[in-house]
């Protein structure tokens, strides 16, 4: 999945040298507006001429007339205002629905009746934070919170959420035992809280009962884990024309909660209060990156890695969590090595990391999955006397955390000509084998294949197939080298029906782990699609010149949301739950037996985790995104989850299921879950 903003500029250019239209040479006010708009906001999924694109259909031409009355404009205007861009619905201004609408009808041959663009809004010069008093507060919510140690993050409080996955091992489980099998079903409503609206995919983070969100637009917000009043809100100012970004985690040291910014900043904010610590941009960048992932903290740093389309490739950069100043950074496009079929450095793309990162502390490494290419062109013939695996595209990286120098690095799927992604996270476990215990790293690509190896050495241990590809026709039992059927690879001018999509499969939503059953609950969407080719000259998915259309399996039943529950040891499926609605958000496990996950239908679960049956659900007012997290606050414990517009994935794959209906104008939710009577559980207090 790509992310759906772009570089407007770059984007508009592009744009303005395939089409000719009028307004990328002079053209009226408004149809000016309205093609800069799909620019920044449309181009990435519709493509740069209307007629093709990655992930949606075309724009023009005689179907699209014939579907939408472009005489009045009527129906086709309330679809953008409602409906677009999918991960964002409902947050274009009537006068940007206005400007699109009549660029489109332009492109069409009709004549554009829309006013003039919206005036720019009156923005701030600086960033601002603001501190709200907790009237409701049992006592001061920063009264007992203590700084997060390097301790803290080696071995997380029970109650605390440290990480965007709890822990540094990313394993998405919480240890808290309140809530269990024998009274999940008493989970009521705590408290909700409304978030600013716009897409938010961020996981949030709690520790010593004050709970930690991001929001879109680039605001962070302090909120009581056991009353839900606002303690602080920070609201970054960014620069005009730099789209908000929709990053999956925020990070806690010290005394300090850090943020990677849509302006490609990284700010150290102070916990208790909001104000601004320090504020660093990361350089060498551009307005053709971003920074999606998030944060990840380790030994004393603050480590994140960039995505972006742009020639060049992406970086993994470390800061010191004290002062700022940057430690080290790594390429994730191999830039010293022969890898890229002769390109050279400067021409290589992609590597984008968009998951955060795990960290081992015990083996002082870090782990990330820089994504595949953007351009796999120039990959598609071999030339003789170099390789054409595009590393680190769709690997798996550790870096030494002190220094960021490779240790080791594992090609889970190289030369990606599909956009079937391995670049989610790296969990990290002990599994026992023959009477003895090895440290490994866990993670599965869209294509749903889990791949094991040694979390010290990188040697390939084993894989899972989750039977939802039928790419890869056989791997090597001792090295996992994946055998792909090449009848598939796009480029030859045919259509080719690949097993799962481009949108997964196996997609960011993260898997959780119980490590003392060494089970593995993966959130998956059953989903295929046919590659096409576009008009000559066109790029398509991936420089490949097809595009993507989504379709149900083969002889489909109507179910696409899928959880399974994948035994690490015996590496055998131990039961799945299937149903219509899509997956929408990630996984949480937790030691009272439960598994949480959420579905496109607005239904939050709770599963049984040794059989898979359903003990609990609550209907949110939109689909759950991100992931819920557990944490504790005045001795009670809460689940918590956020709903709303998240990313691409389960929006594309909405179009599966039409009579599940999503609200016009989404509002983005923290729902918080608790028992009613939490006194009447055996569960000691742990904060």
């Amino acid at each position: 999945m790509r992310p759906l903003v772009v570089a407007a500029a770059l984007a508009f250019a592009l744009f303005a040298a395939c089409s000719g239209i009028e307004g990328a040479t002079g053209g009226t006010e408004s149809s000016l507006s309205g093609a800069s708009l799909y620019a920044a906001r449309c181009v990435a999924c519709h493509g740069p001429t209307l007629a093709e694109g990655e992930f949606a259909p075309p724009l023009q031409g005689t179907a699209f007339r014939n579907k939408w009355s472009l005489e009045t404009s009527t129906a086709l205007s309330h679809y953008i205002a409602t409906r677009m861009p999918p991960d964002a619905r409902g947050s274009l201004s009537t006068s940007e629905v206005a400007n699109l609408t009549a660029f489109i009808r332009q492109h069409n041959a009709s004549p554009s009746t829309a006013g003039p663009p919206p005036p720019a809004p009156d923005r701030r010069n600086s960033s601002t934070a603001d501190r709200f008093s907790a009237t409701k507060a049992i006592t001061d919510p920063f009264g007992a919170y203590t700084p997060v140690a390097d301790a803290d993050i080696r071995a997380t409080a029970p109650g605390d959420w440290l990480t965007w996955r709890r822990t540094a091992d990313a394993q998405g489980f919480s240890p808290l035992r309140q809530i269990e099998t024998s009274n999940v079903g008493q989970l009521k409503l705590a408290w909700a809280w409304t978030l600013p609206s716009g897409t938010n995919e961020a996981t949030p983070l709690v520790h010593d009962g004050v709970l930690f969100v991001r929001a879109s637009g680039d605001i962070v917000q302090a909120i009581d884990g056991a009353t839900g009043d606002l303690l602080w809100q920070y609201k970054r100012e960014l620069p005009e024309g730099t789209a908000p970004n929709r990053a999956k985690s925020i990070a806690l040291f010290g005394d300090r909660l850090f943020l990677a910014t849509s302006d490609l900043h990284i700010v150290a904010l102070d916990a208790k209060t909001g104000v601004v610590a320090w504020d660093v941009p990361i350089a060498g960048l551009d307005k053709s990156h971003d920074v999606h992932g998030g944060p990840l903290i380790a030994n004393g740093k603050v480590i994140v890695g960039t995505g972006g389309q742009k020639p060049g490739g992406n970086v993994i950069v470390a800061l010191d969590a004290v002062s700022g100043k940057e430690v080290w950074r790594f390429s994730t496009t191999d830039p010293n090595g022969n890898s890229w079929n002769g390109l050279p450095p400067e021409r290589r793309s992609g590597g984008a990391v968009w998951t955060p990162g795990s960290y081992d502390p015990a083996l002082s490494l870090v782990y990330f999955g820089p994504s595949a290419t953007y351009d796999t062109a120039p990959l598609r013939d071999h030339n003789a006397g170099t390789s054409n695996d595009a590393l680190y595209t769709n690997n798996t990286i550790a870096l030494d955390v002190d220094t960021g120098k490779l240790v080791w690095n594992f090609s889970h799927l190289p030369n990606d000509q599909w956009d079937l992604d391995w670049a989610f996270e790296r969990q990290i476990i002990d599994l026992k084998s023959d009477n003895q215990t090895s440290r490994v790293v866990v993670t599965a690509g869209k294509m749903a294949i889990l791949d094991v190896l040694d979390a010290r050495t990188g040697a390939y241990r084993y894989s899972i197939d989750t039977g939802l590809q039928d790419l890869v026709t056989a791997i090597d039992p001792k090295t996992g080298f994946k055998t792909i059927d090449r009848r598939r690879a796009p480029g030859d001018g045919t259509s080719k029906p690949i097993c799962p999509s481009a949108i997964g499969g196996r997609n960011w939503y993260p898997s959780a782990i119980n490590p003392a059953t060494t089970i593995l609950y993966e959130a998956l969407n059953e989903s295929c699609m046919d590659l096409t080719p576009v008009a000559p000259g066109a790029r398509g998915l991936l420089s490949t010149g097809v595009t993507m259309v989504p379709r149900p399996r083969p002889s489909s039943d109507g179910l696409y949301g899928r959880l399974d529950a994948i035994d690490l040891s015996s590496r055998r499926t131990s039961w799945t739950v299937r149903r219509r609605a899509p997956i929408s958000a990630g996984v949480l496990a937790t030691a009272g037996g439960l598994v949480f996950a959420g579905f496109l239908d607005r239904q939050f679960i709770a599963f049984d985790d040794r059989s898979g049956h359903m003990l609990w659900q609550a209907r949110l007012g939109d689909a759950p995104v991100a992931s819920p997290v557990s944490y504790t606050a005045h001795c009670t414990q809460y689940i918590a989850v956020l709903s709303g517009a998240g990313g691409l994935a389960a929006g594309v794959l909405a179009k599966f299921t039409p009579e599940i209906a999503s609200p016009d104008r989404p509002a983005t939710m923290l729902w918080v879950f608790a028992i009613a009577d939490p006194s009447s559980t055996s569960a000691r207090c742990t904060r």
